[in-house]
């Protein structure tokens, strides 16, 4: 037999197999909206994101993660988060829980919150078992109680928002102790 023919004869067989196998398993490939209903989950998760300027903005250890793509939304257990502002720490989050919503640009923080706000004049400690932020707009808020320890002020109060762009807290129903230096 002539090898001209013989390859020939070799790619016709591969160019038949190739166009069944293509159609015939068309109909059975994976759909790209089915694999956004799936849910992930990750543990032990080190983030480090930064902001359109390529300036360090978030940095955070997750135990257990669980993600839905389809709903998307998020579960962190064992949040402990930095923010930044210009490369250097500016706010501290922990959480025993986080429930992120429309790919976390709402974020629910519970179970033995603990924010901290650092700043020219000293360390403002924020304590309570709720709160919400919004990580884009650095706004967070809650109206369950607020336990905060500040360099010159202790106090509790029933509800905060905190808009950390401003550095402007509002507190409701306060109760509490203030000693200026």
């Amino acid at each position: 037999m002539d090898t001209k023919v013989l390859y020939v004869t070799a790619v016709v067989i591969a160019a038949i197999s190739g166009g069944y196998y293509y159609y015939s398993g068309k109909g059975k490939k994976l759909d790209g909206n089915s694999a956004q209903s799936m849910t992930y989950s990750a543990e032990g998760i080190q983030l480090v994101q930064t902001d359109e300027k390529g300036n360090l903005y978030v940095r955070a250890q997750v135990d257990h993660l669980e993600q839905d793509l389809q709903r998307k939304t998020s579960k962190l257990s064992n949040l402990n988060a930095s923010m930044f502002n210009q490369n250097q720490v500016d706010s501290t989050f922990f959480a025993k829980e986080a429930r992120g919503f429309n790919d976390n640009e709402k974020v629910v923080l519970s179970g033995q919150v603990k924010a901290t706000k650092l700043g020219e004049r000293g360390t403002m400690e924020f304590q309570t078992d709720e709160l919400t932020g919004y990580p884009k707009t650095r706004q967070f808020e809650t109206t369950h109680q607020v336990t905060v320890n500040a360099p010159d002020a202790e106090f509790i109060s029933q509800g905060l928002k905190a808009d950390l762009n401003q550095g402007q807290y509002e507190f409701a129903n306060i109760r509490g102790k203030y000693v200026p230096n």
